[in-house]
């Protein structure tokens, strides 16, 4: 992908044209495909992470390997657990994947460094993107510690269509993986909400029809 200042411009507006300049010319553009992995749990992270193009699905794994959905980075985001590894020179506690294909800038750490004092812009969106990833994990949080199963997997698919709309490319074991559930359980919720006409499930897809009134 040719990434312009245009582009940058379109993705991130709050930044100056000297930071999208030195973006440009100081960062590395990275082509990955869909499933691939950004980032590995316990892998050093050096650089930050900007998304340009694509989705990425960050998760968390336990030490037998399943992953719990943290949430997601679109373009025009950052991954704050990049930001703040680069900093600290510190292994990744997340895992980082690509949903479809992705393009990301990466930006070295000693230039991030550089950044924060050079660029204002810079300084305010890293704090931004500390700010909304933290509220994004309060409502994971939420989610899990006060919500039923049945409720988990509604705020799961409204999530799920706001990033990639109503028509849902998921299979039934995959939404198990994300909440770490069985894959028994998704699918006897998931035919209980077709029953109650707010989805329309088939092969591999789900369609979204309404999820607003199940629990009114």
């Amino acid at each position: 992908m040719d990434i312009t200042t245009e582009k940058l411009t379109t993705l991130f507006p709050e930044m100056e044209s000297g930071l999208k300049e030195a973006i440009l010319s100081e960062g590395h553009v990275k082509n990955v495909k869909e499933g691939e992995l950004l980032v590995s749990s316990g892998q050093y992270i050096k650089s930050a992470m900007l998304v340009v193009d694509g989705l990425v699905k960050v998760s968390r794994e336990d030490d037998d390997g399943k992953e719990f959905l943290m949430y997601y980075l679109e373009p025009g985001s950052a991954c704050a657990l990049s930001l703040l590894c680069a900093a600290r020179s510190e292994k990744s506690a997340i895992s980082a994947k690509a949903v479809s294909d992705v393009t990301i800038i990466t930006v070295p750490f000693v230039l991030t460094e550089t950044w924060q004092t050079r660029y204002r812009t810079w300084h305010e969106f890293v704090v931004a993107t500390y700010r909304k990833r933290f509220e994004e994990l309060l409502i994971t949080l939420d989610s899990v510690a006060f919500k039923s199963m049945d409720e988990r997997l509604v705020f799961y698919l409204k999530r799920q269509m706001k990033v990639s709309g109503k028509l849902l490319a998921i299979s039934h074991q995959e939404i198990a993986n994300d909440l770490s559930t069985a894959r028994e359980v998704v699918s006897r919720l998931l035919k209980k909400l077709e029953q109650s006409g707010a989805i329309v499930l088939s092969r591999n897809h789900i369609e979204i029809i309404n999820l607003d009134k199940i629990f009114d």
